[in-house]
């Protein structure tokens, strides 16, 4: 079998179990940017996480490929598409806060950076934000499930949590936000 097929040459693709659409249409644009996060979470996973939060990410990863496959899918109960559930949001609420848990609070904002194992996941909380800004802008235009937009802004929540903890298990401390004051 080849990998290319020459169907989306024209600028439109196949939505499964679908029609064809523009590549740039709001559908695309939203299961495209999961699919970025999902390859920055490849990333962060290579960046030498953890045991524990390469666990968390490896499941994270499988989840966000049915999230996508949701997406690319008009009609996914008719397709017999799995779907993300609100069990797989509490399951992130869980690891934000066992995670949560082993850090100094947080009193002030913090800039995205430190180890390479933390800045990595921060770049991945980025393009999962944009991810679900996708998903709202098309929830906006066809029914969705709200699920799709709780799982990513829980998952954008615990990916900062998991910046944090990378740098605190690195013995490196989050960078401060510093407001400039006039002179």
């Amino acid at each position: 079998m080849k990998i290319y097929t020459r169907t989306g040459d024209e600028g439109d693709t196949g939505l499964f179990g679908g029609p064809r659409v523009r590549k740039d249409s709001p559908r695309i644009e939203a299961y495209g940017t999961v699919d970025e996060l999902n390859a920055a979470l490849g990333l962060a996973r290579a960046a030498n996480q953890p045991p524990e939060v390469d666990a968390v990410l490896l499941r994270v990863q499988h989840e966000l490929f049915v999230l996508g496959a949701e997406l690319a899918c008009p009609q996914p109960t008719a397709a017999a598409v799995p779907r993300v559930d609100a069990a797989q949001v509490a399951a992130l609420e869980a690891e934000i806060d066992r995670f949560e848990a082993g850090l100094p609070p947080l009193k002030q904002f913090i800039l995205p950076a430190g180890a390479s194992t933390a800045a990595h996941l921060h770049l991945a909380r980025t393009i999962c934000r944009r991810a679900e800004r996708r998903v709202v802008a098309l929830a906006a235009i066809e029914p969705l499930s709200p699920v799709l937009v709780q799982y990513l802004n829980r998952l954008s929540d615990l990916l900062f949590v998991l910046a944090r903890a990378a740098n605190h298990a690195a013995g490196q401390p989050d960078v401060p936000w510093q407001r400039k004051t006039s002179s």
